[in-house]
């Protein structure tokens, strides 16, 4: 059983992804510590996770709502695609896949001139469409209505016809083992062909991604070459990082 002001918290969570301490404490009149009382019950609970300032919505076996992903750490995930457009030379091709952080690094790059950018993200496309120096080509295959992402076995064949120097891919979860991890197996067919073809793989993904839990195996984090984040908050993920020759840039660092 949920208190009253409980139940309010998972509302704010379910519309916005994640909660904050300072901001739930002000929104409620109460102090911190009763509001971590309360989210370290919600996470007992398995409703919600635990990050750093506050808490995410626990993972299931679906992802959050399109907006909610959105919203959720958008100002670190501008700061991370910052980071990612630096490390894309102009006149690169590249591969950019689904999710909101890769949609990010899609408006950075509006200043670079005379990249290729194959996706298989509606959203990405239409980030990219105004720029005279970017050709665009879209994946075809079935669009997911819930983020215009293209998925499935249509999405993998035209993928596997490039070969580029950059992909830009993101993740729903990491696991402490350096796993990453989605919910859907479709998108993670594409993602995997996506890295299968490029050169040198950026991963972009802010740091709420280690709270979360996700079905899928997408890849390992071996697999890249450039891990950008916020914060890396697990020393295990350093060392793994470091022996397996991975570049970690930290933005919030």
């Amino acid at each position: 059983m949920l208190s009253e002001r409980q139940n309010a918290i998972m509302d704010v969570a379910r519309t916005e992804g994640r909660v904050s301490v300072d901001a739930l404490s002000g929104r409620f009149a109460v102090s911190v510590q009763t509001i971590r009382k309360d989210l370290n019950d919600l996470c007992d609970a398995r409703l919600l996770s635990r990050i750093h300032g506050g808490a995410v919505l626990g993972a299931g076996a679906e992802n959050l709502d399109y907006e909610a992903r959105n919203a959720i750490a958008a100002p670190e995930k501008a700061a991370i695609a910052r980071a990612a457009a630096d490390l894309i030379p102009d006149r690169s091709s590249l591969f950019i896949n689904i999710g909101t952080t890769t949609e990010a690094v899609a408006r950075a790059l509006l200043s670079h001139s005379g990249l290729m950018v194959i996706t298989n993200n509606l959203n990405v496309a239409l980030a990219l469409r105004p720029s005279p120096e970017i050709e665009c080509i879209v994946a075809g295959g079935l669009i997911r209505r819930s983020d215009g992402g293209i998925v499935g076995e249509a999405a993998v064949d035209f993928i596997r016809q490039f070969k580029v120097d950059f992909a830009v891919i993101g993740a729903s979860a990491i696991d402490e083992d350096g796993t990453l991890l989605d919910f859907d197996y479709r998108e993670v067919r594409v993602a995997q062909a996506i890295i299968a073809n490029a050169r040198h793989v950026v991963l972009v993904a802010d740091s709420t991604k280690f709270a979360r839990s996700a079905p899928v195996r997408l890849a390992q984090l071996s697999q890249v070459g450039t891990f950008v984040t916020d914060r890396c908050p697990s020393d295990t993920l350093r060392d793994l990082c470091r022996a397996s020759g991975v570049r970690l840039v930290e933005t919030g660092r």
